[in-house]
This record gives C-alpha cells, sequence and structure tokens, in this order.
C-alpha cells in the first residue's frame, strides 16, 4: 500500500495533478493518533502535518536534553514539560495557539540545551 501512495504520489508531482489527501500519520512522536479517545489539541496535531513535525522535534529535542541533563535538572525540565502541555492543551482546536506553543517550548528546550554546562 505505502508504496502505491508514494507511486501515485510521485506521479501527481511530475503530472502536476492534485493529489487527494492522504491518511494522517498513525502517530505524532508523543502520542498515538489512532487513540479513541483523544483530545482536542491532539487531533488537530494529528490532522495537521506542521503542528506533527513540530511534536516530533519538541519531544526528540525534549527527549535528548532529559538524557544530557543531572537527576534534579531533569526533574525541573519535566516539571515545564507538564506546565507546557497543560498550557497546549488549553488552546483545544485552535491552531494558531497550537503553533505558537509550540514555538515557545521549542525556543525554550533550545536554550535549555545552549546552557547546558560542558566539560572542558
Amino acid at each position: 500500500m505505502k508504496q502505491i501512495l508514494t507511486a501515485t504520489a510521485l506521479a501527481a508531482l511530475v503530472l502536476g495533478l492534485a493529489l487527494p489527501a492522504l491518511p494522517r500519520t498513525s502517530s505524532a512522536a508523543s502520542f498515538d493518533c489512532d487513540k479513541a479517545n483523544l483530545a482536542a489539541d491532539e487531533k488537530v496535531i494529528c490532522d495537521t502535518r506542521s503542528l506533527n513535525d513540530a511534536d516530533v522535534k519538541m519531544v526528540t529535542t525534549f527527549d535528548i536534553l532529559t538524557s544530557l541533563l543531572a537527576m534534579g535538572n531533569r526533574d525541573k525540565l519535566r516539571d515545564e514539560q507538564s506546565a507546557w502541555l497543560k498550557k497546549r492543551q488549553a488552546c483545544a482546536e485552535d491552531v494558531e495557539c497550537i503553533r505558537a506553543a509550540y514555538a515557545e517550548r521549542l525556543k525554550q528546550l533550545d536554550e535549555a540545551y545552549k546552557n547546558l554546562e560542558r566539560p572542558l
């Protein structure tokens, strides 16, 4: 099936044809999009490729940082992530609110990475 979709997408690209909407991905990085009881923000993330991509980047960055931090700082980062998640959930179906939440969180995670103490 995946090969058929790829061939169809390639043919559409080469021929300049409009391609029908492809099925959404089965999961974002931090949750399963096939879950029956998705929250409003999760549904929007699953259905919006750029938000899904932002989720992948955010959770990957978060996981890398978590592995690099000492135990106390790791707990602080997890607490900040929980607080951020509540903020994202409050966006409900508002795409721009979710987009802004990801931009803000990615900026915070990037700053945390830049401020890591590195051995000399």
